[in-house]
């Protein structure tokens, strides 16, 4: 039998060089919630999802950034279209590194944090 989860990605981790600064650089840019978590051996902040036992998840994490544009991609949603994302990134700090890419499913654009992580951000055809 092959295994076939509703998403494969469950938790991702973001390394960041200043996790203060990374809040509100997502939070400026998502629009979305973030939380600080200091309960366990090292702080983290999560993007809350609407439903954190079946949501995908992502942390931040004071941590080593892959050098810049190098690391994985970390794909996101931001409230409204992706053009007001991408000024929100301009404006935050970030860099925007392509125009608005097509997909069947909706369209994204790639940019780069504060700490240089390559992210894209998504916005859906629904």
């Amino acid at each position: 039998m092959t295994h076939k989860p509703k998403n494969f990605l469950v938790w991702g981790e973001l390394p960041v060089t200043d996790l203060d600064r990374a809040i509100s650089f997502y939070k400026d840019v998502t629009m979305g919630d973030i939380t600080l978590d200091t309960s366990g051996p090292n702080p983290m902040a999560i993007f809350q999802p609407e439903d954190m036992k079946t949501g995908i998840a992502l942390s931040m994490y004071p941590g080593k950034p892959a050098e810049r544009g190098t690391g994985s991609t970390l794909h996101l949603s931001a409230q409204g279209t992706l053009e007001d994302t991408m000024q929100r990134v301009r404006d935050a700090g970030g860099e925007v590194v392509s125009e608005p890419i097509p997909l069947p499913s909706g369209r994204f654009f790639y940019a780069l944090d504060l700490d240089g992580n390559s992210v894209g951000f998504f916005q859906s055809n629904e």
